[in-house]
């Protein structure tokens, strides 16, 4: 009898909820979301929804949007973590994982034809979608121009989307991204198409400055190519042969200087 009193007086202990105080509130806090990344699924819908629900290969993503018909999947709570973004660094965060929220675009990525490699465009309405998401989730966790990124962005050599045909400069008009100041380009443009190309050091220093992680050895060896061609996929996306020439200069010499990137105004209907 003893025996099974102490029992029930344990189990009734244990049943009995913690109290906790909520009625004080740190005023040093913020959410542990500081990134957004945006990724393109190279699948249709339903191989993107089996390959972000099941266990092999262990990827996921707290948002798959379709294409047809647009709609919005929350497939993991915000304040969960998902594997999406894997080995990833940007301006010394890495991995990316436990601080960002990733957002699946339904896209079948490229085609390898015998004239080059082909991307797929993306439907007006799919993109439109994307940015209403993308500022819902930036308003609700204070994520920063600066951190609303490409899966390239973060892992650059590695993966390639969302691609140079996702509408990044949508995303500026959206007031999600900052851009380059065109004034500011047009005018390091001139310059450097008047001088000798800055050297490859001064190449990875200012795509550091950005934000990229790049190899700082001086050499044009194929992880300095493929950060090139990241950040031609964004903001000079008709040539991303990752080789650097004047206008790459001129982009990254405003990109890289405090001020050099601007909100840009709505574009007109």
């Amino acid at each position: 009898m003893v025996a099974v009193a102490a029992a029930l007086l344990l189990a009734g202990c244990a049943a009995s909820p913690l109290r906790i105080d909520t009625r004080h509130q740190a005023a040093a806090q913020a959410s542990r979301v500081q990134f957004l990344v945006l990724h393109y699924t190279v699948a249709d819908f339903d191989e993107s929804l089996r390959l972000l629900t099941g266990t092999e290969p262990g990827v996921s993503a707290h948002y798959l949007v379709r294409d047809d018909p647009v709609r919005i999947y929350r497939l993991v709570e915000e304040h969960r973590l998902a594997r999406h973004a894997g080995e990833s660094w940007w301006a010394g965060t890495t991995p990316l994982n436990a601080s960002s929220i990733g957002i699946e675009i339904v896209n079948p990525g490229y085609t390898d034809t015998p004239e080059g490699r082909v991307y797929a465009p993306y439907p007006q309405e799919q993109v439109d979608t994307v940015i209403r998401l993308a500022r819902e989730i930036v308003a609700r966790h204070g994520i920063r121009p600066e951190h609303v990124l490409g899966h390239a962005d973060v892992a650059p050599g590695r993966k390639q989307d969302p691609g140079p045909r996702f509408p990044w400069r949508r995303l500026a008009e959206a007031g999600l991204v900052l851009w380059p100041d065109a004034a500011q380009v047009a005018e390091r443009l001139e310059f450097h198409r008047r001088n000798p190309l800055p050297a490859i050091a001064w190449f990875q220093e200012r795509l550091a400055a950005v934000g990229y992680r790049v190899p700082r050895g001086g050499e044009l060896d194929q992880a300095t190519r493929a950060v090139l061609s990241t950040f031609q996929m964004k903001y000079r996306p008709a040539d991303i042969a990752g080789e650097p020439d004047a206008e790459t200069a001129a982009l990254l010499d405003v990109a890289s200087t405090p001020g050099g990137m601007r909100a840009l105004a709505p574009a007109a209907d």
